[in-house]
């Protein structure tokens, strides 16, 4: 299976080519989560102003954004001023006279500035994270399971109806992901897929795998009290258990972050090119039976008559 880019192709293409020959540019697109960008030049060439509009910004806000920001981007981000664009969210500075002159530090920086989204997205992970470390220190192995002590759930509605939900432990972090199949075949392949990460872990190779699990309509228990949740049969909710080995260093972490956070484009993505594969398949077979009718040669039906004594026979 294709696995989706993690970092954003337009940015990193528009970004590789001014570094190298500046000039003017406005550009205006969106990606997958309806998430807004606009990179441009306003004042002068060498100066790119890169801006994004997140619908769910008031959520990421309460769950150390601005931290986040602050710690990746902090000689690069535009707190306030004419230069940050008011119609979006976060805005960043790009100087092109500050850019580092080695190719390997440019490349770097360039894939830096692409990851924009998932960095921004990765702050209620990060928030998790520590929560977990916090429980796990405090957790006594005396302590009855039924007074174990949870960290926050943190909601983050990041499409219109659709959300994903991260809950700490002292021996795991939870994400729940919901997504909406707005058609029945979407519904039929979204089942079949999901039930193939559920039944994946049953293989030796993969028992270190985070556990997936599955569910339609109703949302898990740990979901049930939060309000404005839907249920309907076109909703499916899928929930991961990251344990300590999932997290142990940075680097895994941030992969596990990744892999999460595009697990709903990568599944529907699959879903319509399955769809797209099995139509193709089918306009093949009926191309197929087509050729074969017009080989056919219908058989001639002679003529039966009857004679007096009534007898029958055939003429041609």
């Amino acid at each position: 299976m294709i696995q989706l880019e993690n970092h954003n192709v337009i940015i990193q293409n528009v970004l590789t080519e001014r570094f190298v020959k500046p000039g003017r540019v406005d550009i205006n697109f969106v990606d997958y989560d309806n998430v807004r960008f606009h990179l441009s030049t306003p004042t002068a060439k060498t100066q790119l102003v890169l801006s994004m509009g997140i619908q769910c910004w008031g959520d990421l806000v309460k769950y150390g954004v601005n931290n986040m920001l602050e710690s990746e981007y902090g000689e690069w981000l535009i707190r306030d001023g004419p230069e940050k664009e008011q119609d979006y969210d976060v805005s960043l500075l790009i100087d092109l006279e500050k850019i580092p002159e080695d190719e390997e530090s440019r490349s770097s920086l360039i894939y830096h500035f692409s990851m924009l989204k998932p960095m921004i997205f990765s702050a209620p992970f990060r928030l998790a994270y520590e929560s977990h470390k916090q429980l796990a220190a405090a957790h006594s192995p005396d302590t009855p399971s039924s007074e174990e002590k949870q960290g926050d759930m943190m909601v983050v509605n990041y499409r219109e109806e659709e959300a994903f939900f991260v809950q700490s432990s002292w021996d795991r972090i939870t994400v729940y992901i919901s997504t909406v199949f707005k058609e029945e075949t979407d519904r039929i392949f979204g089942r079949v897929f999901l039930q193939e990460f559920v039944d994946a872990r049953r293989l030796s190779a993969l028992q270190s795998a985070p556990q997936v699990l599955y569910t339609t309509r109703d949302p898990p228990l740990e979901l049930r009290n939060i309000p404005g949740l839907k249920k309907s049969e076109d909703m499916g909710y899928v929930t991961f258990v990251l344990f300590p080995r999932h997290f142990a260093t940075d680097d895994i972490a941030k992969s596990s972050i990744l892999q999460i956070l595009t697990f709903r484009n990568y599944l529907h993505y699959h879903l319509k090119a399955s769809k797209s594969y099995m139509h193709s398949r089918m306009r093949i077979r009926v191309h197929t039976f087509q050729q074969i009718l017009n080989r056919a040669k219908p058989e001639v039906q002679a003529d039966e008559r009857r004679t007096a004594t009534g007898r029958t026979f055939r003429s041609r």
